[in-house]
């Protein structure tokens, strides 16, 4: 089974930069996205949906604003959209997390706030953090193969991050973020690139538009797929994509592929 993770920074904009030619060649099982940032009634005209996909959108209630959307073509269930919460008079108004079930697994499209744009948004992030852990514990005892998969906005490491001195003090690396990410590892959700490849510089999954940082290969890894125990026994390969980051967004693809 493959599944794979990808910011899409706009799904309209993705389809015009070849979107469809990546489903095609990724060929995964399970497709979630996040960052949408549309309706379905607001797709060109001449758009159809990935052959042999069933599609379940959760945008937000803001047009053109985040949203994530997951894809399966061997079955798919909703479970529920948005965690357990005070932040928010309505859950999930931001369209952040969607859960399905695919036969035996279970999969959490998130797309975690980010907190660069001001001070209220950052501390908006670490109450979503914390609410964040304390909801995902049930999905991580439940004993089921379950996947946390998507934008998480943090880079965990100093390997996650091509400037880890220049960026300390910067949202998705300040140093509460990165901690907070060694507690939900603590806790027994698995890293499932890193478990793969290694301790090691990169891969990078996005990259600013600034000083040809995607073309230098100066980016962060802040998309990820964490796996709990009966989910991580399962893995047989990992990998970014790098060239999907590099044509249809700013962000690459997360690919894994399980025996399930």
């Amino acid at each position: 089974m493959r599944v794979v993770t990808w910011n899409l920074n706009g799904i309209r904009a993705a389809v015009r930069k070849g979107l469809e030619d990546f489903i095609e060649r990724i060929d995964a099982d399970i497709m979630l996205f996040q960052e949408v940032r549309a309706l379905p009634e607001q797709m060109p005209k001449d758009w159809k949906e990935p052959e042999g996909y069933e599609l379940i959108w959760h945008p937000a209630q803001k047009k053109g604003y985040s949203g994530v959307m997951s894809c399966s073509r061997i079955g798919m269930i909703e479970i529920e959209r948005g965690i357990d919460t005070q932040l928010d008079e309505v859950r999930d108004p931001e369209g952040r997390v969607l859960v399905t079930k695919h036969n035996n697994l279970t999969c959490i499209n998130i797309y975690l706030p980010n907190g660069s744009s001001r001070l209220d948004r950052q501390n908006y992030k670490d109450q979503w953090l914390e609410d964040l852990m304390s909801w995902s514990k049930k999905y991580l005892d439940s004993g089921e193969p379950t996947l946390l998969c998507g934008d998480l906005n943090i880079a965990h490491t100093e390997n996650d991050i091509w400037d880890p001195v220049g960026n300390k003090n910067t949202s998705g690396f300040l140093l509460h973020e990165r901690e907070w990410f060694t507690r939900m590892l603590d806790s027994g959700w698995f890293d499932l690139l890193r478990n793969h490849l290694g301790e090691m510089k990169g891969p990078y999954t996005w990259w600013s538009n600034f000083r040809n940082a995607r073309e230098r290969d100066r980016g962060w890894r802040i998309d990820y797929i964490l796996a709990n125990q009966a989910a991580r026994k399962s893995l047989v390969s990992a990998e970014v994509m790098r060239e999907g980051g590099l044509i249809v967004s700013d962000h690459a693809p997360v690919i894994v592929d399980l025996e399930i």
